[in-house]
C-alpha cells in the first residue's frame, strides 16, 4: 500500500512538471517571465553567497584559527611541549581558556629572520599521571627553560667508592679434639676372665663379701693379659660374683715428677682396699695439682698423714683417652668418659647405704688400705653412711704364678 502511494506521488509530480512545461511553451509571455525570475534569483543568490563568505565564513574561520592556536598552546603547556618553528608563528595574544588549571606560559617573541630548531630534551614525569606514564608525543618540545647540554659535558654521577670495614669475626667454638681409641682395648679371653674372677675372689674376706654389694678390681700392672683394666663385679643374692664390665684404664706413671703447680709430686697408684667418699662425687671436677679435668670423679675415702688424698676414679679427657691401657695418669684410675659416666650413675643410683669403716691409725693419722675393718667392743662391725662399693687395686697382670717363677 505504501509503495502504491509513493508511485502515485511521483506520477503527480511528473504530470505537474510536464503540464508546466507545456504551459510555458504555449505562452511565450510566461516563459519570458520565468527566465527573468531565474536570472534575478541567480544574481541575488550570488550576492547572498558573497555576503555569507565575507561577513560570516571568513570572520568565523579567523576566530576559529585564533582559538585553536590558543587551545593548542594550552594543551602543549599541559604536556610541557612547545612549537619547533617559533619564527614562522605570528605573535598572538594569549587566549584564556575556561577552566584552565595553569596559567599560560609566556609566548615566544618573533625572532629575527632565522629559524630556531630546538633539540628534544628529556621530559619530566607528570605528577598528575598515574604510574608516572610519559605524555604522548604530540609535537617536539622547545627547551626554553632547560637548555640542552652538549653530549661531551654530560656527566653521569658515578657511584661513590666505599671502603668496607673489616668484618667482625664471630668466635667459633673450638672443635673437640679427635679422641684416639685406647691402646689396649682388647679384652681378655673368656679363660683369662675366669682366672681374673677366681683371683679376685681369693682377695676378699668373708666380711668384705658380706658387707659390700659392688666390687671394683683394678689391675695397675704395666704388662700382662689382665693389665691396666677395671673389672666390675656385682654380688648376687646367692653370694656369687658376676662380672658386669671390664674396661681399659690408665693408672699412675709410678714416678716422682714436677707438677704444674711447681711442686714435686708422686704419680703412684697405691695398691690396697678403698671405699668411696660419699661427700666427693662430682660430675665435673678439675685437679688442683695437675690442672686437668676429672669428669665423673669418684674420690677415695682415704686419709693419709692427716689429709684426704686426691686419688679417684674418673673419666679421661682429650688425648688421654688414647693412652688408656697404659700407665699414664698422675695416680688416679682413668676410664673412657662414657664408661666413667656409666659407672658413676650405677653407683649413685643403686648402691647407696651403710658400709663398714676401715681401721684408722691415730698415731699416723692414716686410714688403713690393707682391708682391716673396725669392730666395736661387742665384736660387730662399725658402719657408716656411704656407698656399698669396695675398690681393690693390685699389681696383677694375669700371669700364671708358677710360670712367672721360671
Amino acid at each position: 500500500m505504501i509503495s502504491l502511494r509513493k508511485l502515485s506521488v511521483l506520477y503527480l509530480a511528473a504530470a505537474s512538471s510536464f503540464a508546466v512545461a507545456i504551459a510555458l511553451s504555449e505562452h511565450p509571455t510566461w516563459n519570458a517571465a520565468a527566465q527573468g525570475g531565474a536570472r534575478v534569483a541567480g544574481e541575488q543568490g550570488a550576492a547572498a553567497a558573497t555576503a555569507l563568505n565575507d561577513y560570516l565564513l571568513k570572520p568565523g574561520w579567523a576566530a576559529t584559527k585564533v582559538t585553536s592556536v590558543a587551545l593548542f598552546d594550552v594543551v602543549a603547556d599541559k604536556f610541557n611541549m612547545r612549537d619547533v618553528d617559533v619564527a614562522t608563528r605570528k605573535a598572538v595574544k594569549p587566549v584564556v581558556v575556561a577552566k584552565a588549571k595553569r596559567p599560560l606560559p609566556p609566548k615566544a617573541q618573533p625572532a629575527k629572520p632565522q629559524t630556531v630548531v630546538a633539540s628534544i630534551g628529556p621530559r619530566k614525569p607528570i605528577n598528575e599521571q598515574p604510574h608516572e606514564l610519559a605524555a604522548p608525543s604530540l609535537r617536539p618540545p622547545i627547551l626554553e627553560s632547560t637548555p640542552s647540554v652538549p653530549q661531551a659535558e654530560k656527566k653521569v654521577a658515578s657511584a661513590p667508592n666505599f671502603t668496607l670495614a673489616p668484618q667482625a669475626t664471630v668466635p667459633v667454638a673450638p672443635r673437640a679434639p679427635q679422641i684416639a681409641p685406647p691402646l689396649n682395648d682388647h679384652p681378655p679371653s673368656a679363660a683369662e676372665l675366669l682366672r681374673v674372677s677366681a683371683h679376685f675372689r681369693q682377695s676378699l674376706t668373708k666380711e668384705m663379701l658380706d658387707n659390700f654389694e659392688l666390687f671394683l678390681f683394678v689391675s695397675k700392672a704395666d704388662r700382662g693379659s689382665a693389665a691396666q683394666r677395671l673389672y666390675v663385679f656385682q654380688k648376687q643374692n646367692s653370694g656369687d660374683l658376676v662380672m658386669l664390665y671390664n674396661w681399659p684404664v690408665s693408672t699412675g706413671r709410678e714416678i716422682v715428677e714436677m707438677a704444674p703447680n711447681g711442686t714435686l709430686q708422686p704419680s703412684y697408684t697405691p695398691a690396697g682396699y678403698y671405699e668411696l667418699d660419699p661427700k666427693r662425687m662430682f660430675v665435673h671436677h678439675v685437679s688442683g695439682q695437675w690442672h686437668q679435668p676429672m669428669p665423673f670423679a669418684m674420690f677415695f675415702n682415704w686419709e693419709k698423714n692427716g689429709y684426704q688424698t686426691g686419688l679417684a676414679i674418673h673419666g679421661a679427657d682429650g688425648a688421654d683417652v688414647g693412652l688408656l691401657g697404659t700407665r699414664s695418669s698422675a695416680g688416679c684410675v682413668r676410664l673412657a668418659p662414657e664408661n666413667a659416666r656409666v659407672l658413676f650413675s650405677l653407683i649413685k643410683n643403686d648402691y647407696k647405704g651403710l658400709m663398714p669403716k676401715f681401721a684408722y691409725d691415730k698415731r699416723t693419722a692414716t686410714m688403713s688400705n690393707q682391708g682391716v675393718l673396725v669392730h666395736g667392743t661387742d665384736g660387730r662391725l662399725q658402719m657408716t653412711e656411704g656407698y656399698k662399693v669396695l675398690v681393690f687395686i693390685e699389681n696383677y697382670g694375669g700371669e700364671n704364678v708358677v710360670a712367672a717363677l721360671f
